[in-house]
């Protein structure tokens, strides 16, 4: 049985979630008793890696992504909290991109 990159088959990605999933950024909860909070889902690494890069770049160059950096922080959310939102956010983006090249 071989695996097959999303390009190989464009169909299997039927809905945004279904993206976020295969980049790995879909949120799983976890809790530690004391404390509910989400980390990401594995997923592919190379899909996962470039949505991290775009997002430590948007971070440093993008000034709606640094206000919206800054508002989480002063609601007291982690930096990994708000990287692992702002990664679905580019999921989101790039799925919407996808979807209209198929179109």
């Amino acid at each position: 049985m071989t695996l097959r990159a999303p390009q190989d088959n464009p169909e299997r990605l039927g809905s945004e979630a279904s993206f976020a999933a295969l980049c790995g950024v879909s949120p799983v909860e976890r809790s530690s008793g004391i404390r509910q909070y989400r980390r990401l889902n594995r997923g592919e690494r190379q899909a996962n890696a470039a949505l991290h890069r775009t997002v430590q770049t948007r971070l440093r160059c993008d000034p709606r992504t640094q206000e919206y950096d800054e508002r989480r922080i002063e609601q007291g959310k982690t930096r990994r909290e708000i990287v692992r939102c702002l990664k679905r956010y580019a999921a989101r983006e790039v799925f919407h991109l996808v979807r209209a090249m198929q179109s």
